[in-house]
């Protein structure tokens, strides 16, 4: 769910991790590999320089979940220059939150600061308020603990995360990198979020909506093999149009078989992986190329522009153009 537009949002640059005591180690090496500040990776020439602080709620000591200490140098008065916040999650989130973390954090977002949560960093949002009568997510074992101390929120514990424009949400562990991912997306645009999940060799975009957690056994490792020789093929084929009966007899299953394990390997079923792929690819070609909308549609197996127009409207919030317009006045 992303509610903001693209030509009102901000390509923001100073970005603040919030960590409490008892943070996940994860969290950590999640934001920083995807807001990693100028320097750090030689393999990112030509990305934004993010300047990325990690701030605690008193500089000095923090102790990871797995019993690591961090000198911290930085308290909450990082959050008065931040343009984003990513709250960390930690194993004390069952305690109350004090009030200045929580004035901290409720005098950023009116300042006009983009605050994100994941796992059971989204409960200090539900705290601040910030959240109430708003759809979130955390991680799926402590939603209905979320959804029963902050009745005024609506939990959706089968999202991945849920962006409402300034303030967003996530599931745990590596929802934080898709969170990120999607932040940088929107804000930066899908060529720079694309070629900064490539170095992190991780999917450079998965749905929120897509689910948190399957009950279902993982396929053997020749079935991931096999569909990850499919999804690779279908990606770079876009233009073909294939059907999920093209895909299933690539895999060499049958169709029923192919759509069961599709859904165990993706989270998703085919034809909304398909829909994710061609908008992915059509909103990196609108930044990178001077294709027009009509071939650009081709390209990603759409009939016509306007076909791809509708898609992009309905799931973007604008038309292709309006994002091109966007994405190429931040790179002048």
């Amino acid at each position: 769910m992303v509610l903001c537009q693209y030509d009102e949002v901000s390509a923001f640059r100073r970005v603040v991790a919030y960590a409490p005591q008892g943070v996940t180690g994860l969290s950590i090496g999640a934001v920083s590999g995807v807001f990693a500040p100028s320097g750090v990776f030689d393999l990112r020439p030509g990305l934004p320089a993010f300047d990325m602080t990690i701030c605690t709620r008193r500089p000095g000591i923090l102790r990871t979940d797995g019993g690591l200490t961090l000198q911290v140098e930085h308290g909450l008065d990082a959050f008065t220059a931040a343009e984003l916040i990513m709250v960390l999650p930690g194993t004390g989130f069952r305690e109350e939150p004090t009030d200045r973390v929580l004035d901290a954090l409720r005098a950023a977002y009116r300042r006009g600061a983009i605050v994100a949560g994941h796992c059971v960093g989204s409960f200090l949002l539900a705290a601040a308020g910030l959240l109430d009568g708003l759809d979130a997510t955390t991680h799926w074992q402590y939603a209905d603990e979320m959804a029963a101390t902050y009745p005024t929120v609506t939990v959706r514990p089968d999202a991945l995360y849920i962006d409402h424009g300034r303030v967003s949400t996530g599931a745990g562990a590596t929802a934080g990198i898709d969170l990120s991912l999607h932040l940088v997306r929107v804000h930066h645009g899908a060529a720079v979020a694309n070629r900064i999940a490539r170095d992190l060799v991780t999917p450079p975009h998965r749905a929120g909506g897509q689910a948190q957690y399957l009950d279902t056994p993982v396929p053997s490792a020749g079935d991931d093999k096999r569909l990850d020789d499919v999804l690779t093929w279908a990606r770079a084929n876009l233009g073909q149009r294939p059907s999920v009966d093209q895909l299933a007899a690539r895999a060499m299953m049958s169709r029923r078989t192919f759509l069961r394990r599709f859904k165990q390997a993706t989270g998703t079923s085919p034809h909304a992986w398909l829909i994710a792929q061609r908008l992915n690819q059509a909103e990196e070609l609108l930044e990178t190329t001077d294709l027009s909308v009509e071939q650009i549609a081709h390209h990603v197996g759409y009939t016509s522009g306007a076909v791809l127009r509708e898609q992009f409207i309905q799931r973007r919030g604008v038309p292709p153009r309006d994002y091109r317009r966007t994405f190429l006045r931040r790179q002048l």
